[in-house]
């Protein structure tokens, strides 16, 4: 699982709502695979991303991306890494709500809930 990924995911549980992201990062293994830089891609995610979920998670991040991010590419270069490089293959994820886990298994997040911890309808 990319931190990538990590920052688009929360948790469902039953009465959780908004409350259910971000969820806490546990990795317990960790891989770097190098990808292609790509420094307009990059740039177009930051507006998208939640940056303290994802300074969270990656902990190396400053406070928050200064101005005129475009243009630095040594900036870029670390945001790519963190964002597209870094990747948890074991682990858990947890509600911050709940304290509900989900574990990482092959990079893989199971965020498959019981039938108790779903939505009635």
């Amino acid at each position: 699982m990319k931190l990538l990924t990590h920052n688009l995911l929360s948790s469902h549980v039953r009465g959780v709502g908004p409350r259910g992201f971000p969820l806490r990062l546990q990795a317990t293994e960790v891989r770097i695979n190098p990808v292609d830089f790509n420094p307009d891609f990059v740039a177009r995610m930051i507006p998208k991303v939640e940056w303290a979920a994802l300074r969270e998670a990656a902990q190396t991040l400053p406070e928050q991306p200064a101005e005129g991010y475009e243009g630095d590419e040594e900036f870029l270069r670390k945001l790519h890494h963190v964002l597209l490089e870094v990747e948890v293959l074991e682990g858990t994820l947890q509600c911050p709500e709940s304290g509900r886990l989900f574990p990482i298994s092959r990079g893989i997040p199971n965020m498959l809930l019981n039938d108790e911890e779903t939505e009635a309808t």
